[in-house]
């Protein structure tokens, strides 16, 4: 018998060596969690993850994550939570711009109007899985609409790549 591999959700148990109140842990769903298999991620903002409008969100990605992210294959959208009885999906595209780093050490999204407060949105990415597999810390930092142009920290989703189960 053959055991069962994870659905791509996060683990009921997370241990990290700094429990600092530095950091917000999201949730994200995704496809598939082995390597260089091709998978969805779904990185989710739910309301009680943010307080304000976004004008500007970023996606940090470690650079350890070694994987060419194309742009085409990401966008801003509503999302519908799934659960037990419904898949994790888009509702409807929000559009914007999306702009990937040189060196893949960011998405950025600009919405082409800010995205209001009381909505669970997500960043949708289509890609293949990394070669090395491991744990990646990527951060959500969204800039607010006023006068400062400063990007505030949101949380982080910490998506985990699984060896080949052979």
């Amino acid at each position: 018998m053959l055991p069962a591999n994870g659905q791509g959700t996060p683990g009921l148990v997370e241990f990290r060596w700094d429990s600092s109140k530095d950091y917000r842990k999201l949730y994200f769903f995704m496809t598939d969690t082995q390597r260089l298999k091709r998978s969805e991620y779904y990185l989710i903002l739910k309301p009680k993850d943010r307080k304000t409008a976004i004008l500007k969100l970023t996606v940090g990605i470690p650079k350890t994550f070694d994987v060419k992210i194309n742009p085409k294959y990401v966008k801003l959208c509503y999302m519908k939570e799934g659960g037990m009885l419904a898949r994790t999906r888009c509702e409807a595209d929000i559009p914007a711009t999306i702009e990937v780093a040189d060196d893949g050490s960011a998405i950025e999204i600009f919405p082409d109007t800010p995205v209001p407060v009381g909505k669970t949105i997500g960043v949708y990415i289509n890609l293949f899985n990394p070669f090395n597999a491991g744990m990646y810390q990527f951060n959500a930092l969204a800039q607010a609409p006023g006068d400062v142009p400063v990007s505030g920290y949101l949380g982080s989703w910490l998506i985990q790549i699984d060896p080949p189960s052979n």
